[in-house]
């Protein structure tokens, strides 16, 4: 039997696309301006912390590949049942997550790192776990490369610590995730 399809080939083609073309500009074609204005202060702490403006620009670039080809893979209902039940979860555990970042913000010395650690990493096993016959082995370590990063702890303690610029990077990470959560976008 013949397994040419025309709309496997167009969705591949769709993800290459995608892949090659994650900049700011083609991403805010895909992403309303609040989820950009996060990117952007994600970018910015980012560069902050690594002190590499193209460590930082990967990281982020890495980002919008890894939810832009989650767009296509769901708009083009590739998702088999159990795998959309995870792509639920996933949904529930970012928005809970999100909930947990900012009122860690808002209430002083609440922070716990290996909270928001732990939460990160259960995120990245999930979209493993519901990607994981749809896109590359690069596309994976990409999901990893990202993830970890925003997992790591010391990154964690110096973005939730006193000190600018993070304070500052912070508040516009929240504001923007307080936004989303109250849209219902996240």
């Amino acid at each position: 039997m013949d397994t040419f399809s025309t709309k496997n080939l167009a969705m591949q083609a769709q993800k290459k696309l995608l892949s090659k073309m994650a900049s700011k500009a083609v991403a805010s074609a895909f992403i309303d301006d609040t989820s950009s204005e996060v990117l952007d202060e994600l970018y910015r702490v980012t560069k902050e912390f690594t002190r590499n403006r193209k460590e930082a620009q990967k990281i982020v670039k890495n980002l919008i590949k890894i939810v832009m080809k989650l767009g296509v893979l769901y708009r083009n209902g590739q998702f088999r049942p159990e795998e959309l039940a995870l792509m639920e979860r996933l949904r529930k555990k970012v928005r809970h997550l999100a909930m947990t970042a900012v009122s860690f913000h808002q209430i002083d010395f609440t922070f716990d790192r290996r909270v928001m650690a732990t939460g990160l990493a259960e995120c990245r096993d999930l979209l493993h776990q519901a990607v994981n016959t749809h896109l590359t082995g690069k596309s994976h370590a990409r999901i990893n490369h990202v993830f970890n990063h925003f997992a790591d702890p010391e990154f964690l303690t110096a973005l939730y610590g006193p000190t600018e610029p993070y304070r500052t990077h912070l508040r516009g990470i929240c504001d923007g995730l307080n936004k989303m959560l109250e849209d219902h976008s996240l």
